[in-house]
């Protein structure tokens, strides 16, 4: 499936994965599409985002169907208004809930509801129509119940239930005017700007966003939120590495143990 972006997850449940959703291998030129529109070659524009939940349990007020509230979420990895990339976000909530389909046109990208139960929420992303035309399919699963790596623990009115995954939106050889609008925005990153590329005028990126206003430093969640880094990814992949070693050392000497022993026993 050919597309002008590409999709680069990490969570804290499992590995990096990389989902490509264009061909590599093709060539754009810089010449003017049919709407008048140019390509800058060898340019790579990329929007770190975060999908996320945050789920409060409602203790003594709870009822059969209403044990907890919660907030899904698609904001800014570092915080950062998304609205100068991300034009609306769709949320897909279990068919069970009145209106399951949620739309959000601006930033900041939230939906708040209350529920009972556990479930896949699928995420739609439309961006800028000088982004991409595509749309980005992403989902999230709600979680609502408290857990370690020895099961269950005990649930908290005070404490939520946090769920995030990492990701990074890239866009190859971006149009033109995407690429002026949101230079120096806080929310974008931009790799391999070519030598003479003329700047856009001072303070564009800067009044647009002052214009949406639409990051979540401020948001009443905002404490809940968990920092990503490539420092921390590293980390935390090499300490599982570590463990998945430690088990197999020890599965290992326990097998030796067993074949050494008497039959029968």
């Amino acid at each position: 499936m050919e597309s002008d972006m590409e999709v680069m997850s990490e969570t804290d449940a499992s590995p990096p994965q990389k989902l490509r959703m264009f061909g590599m291998g093709r060539t754009i030129d810089d010449r003017e599409d049919e709407s008048g529109r140019r390509r800058i070659k060898d340019v790579e524009v990329y929007l770190p985002i975060v999908c996320g939940s945050v789920a409060f349990f409602l203790g003594k007020r709870a009822t059969e169907y209403r044990t907890h509230k919660w907030t899904v979420y698609v904001r800014g990895a570092t915080n950062e208004d998304l609205g100068v990339v991300i034009k609306r976000v769709i949320f897909h909530l279990h068919p069970s809930f009145k209106n399951p389909t949620r739309v959000v046109d601006s930033p900041p990208f939230a939906l708040s509801e209350c529920g009972w139960g556990e479930f896949k929420i699928d995420i739609t992303v439309f961006l800028h129509t000088d982004v991409c035309e595509k749309k980005l399919e992403l989902s999230h699963v709600l979680k609502l119940n408290p857990e370690n790596e020895y099961g269950s623990v005990p649930k908290s009115i005070k404490i939520p239930v946090v769920a995030e995954s990492y990701n990074e939106i890239v866009f190859p050889d971006p149009f033109e005017s995407f690429l002026t609008r949101v230079y120096n925005h806080p929310a974008v990153h931009i790799s391999n700007l070519p030598d003479g590329f003329n700047l856009p005028p001072t303070g564009v990126a800067d009044t647009y966003h002052q214009l949406r206003n639409g990051d979540t430093k401020d948001h009443p969640l905002s404490q809940w939120f968990l920092t990503f880094s490539e420092a921390d990814e590293l980390f935390t992949l090499t300490a599982a590495r570590q463990k998945v070693q430690a088990d197999i050392a020890k599965l290992k000497r326990q097998l030796i143990m067993v074949d050494g022993q008497p039959e029968g026993l």
